[in-house]
């Protein structure tokens, strides 16, 4: 019987821990105008403290203002935040998209034991684990496989259905002509 409230300790406190990356700890909120409405994603500075900064950062200065989703996978996620060359009314490139950051530096890894699971927010990066600037993704389903490899900023928790409709790219590298984009993108407290 020891044995059991030993186990439901450590269980309760592993659910608590895991409850705590999405709660009210994260006061953050990171509003993103889509053409068919506003997503609402809530922040993680408690995982990514870093990485969560630096898109505020973005984010207030309108960086991510009129950026596009340059690679949707269906069943995957849709990415943007290119603000070098994504941005649909100044110097978009769309041979350039996916490509570029921002003129902040880059960060080092956050990673975390948060899962990749639908509707979770990550850091984009290059093969360099340390090399996350502006770009992100949104999860449109479960991707374990990313699990400990990419940094979690965030999770949809309002306006999952507007993602969902974001144009979807083609090819194996989701690259989307005629992008839809992030219209305007705020920061709120909760």
């Amino acid at each position: 019987m020891k044995l059991f409230h030993i186990a439901l300790a450590g269980f309760l406190s592993l659910a608590a821990f895991a409850g705590s990356a999405f709660s009210a700890a994260a006061a953050d909120l990171l509003t993103i105008q889509l053409k068919d409405g506003p997503v609402v994603i809530q922040l993680m500075p408690e995982v990514a403290p870093k990485h969560v900064a630096q898109i505020e950062a973005l984010a207030k200065k309108g960086a991510y203002d009129n950026v596009v989703f340059h690679r949707v996978i269906d069943g995957f996620m849709a990415q943007t935040g290119d603000v070098q060359y994504g941005n649909a009314s100044k110097g978009f490139d769309p041979n350039k998209a996916g490509t570029g950051g921002s003129d902040l530096p880059n960060l080092p890894a956050e990673f975390s034991k948060v899962p990749f699971t639908r509707g979770v927010v990550g850091m984009a990066r290059a093969q360099d684990p340390n090399s996350a600037n502006s770009q992100f993704f949104i999860m449109f389903a479960d991707g374990a496989f990313l699990n400990g490899q990419y940094t979690v900023v965030g999770k949809v928790i309002s306006g999952m259905e507007l993602v969902d409709k974001i144009k979807r790219g083609e090819g194996q590298n989701g690259e989307v002509s005629n992008p839809d984009k992030m219209v305007k993108v705020t920061v709120t407290k909760k």
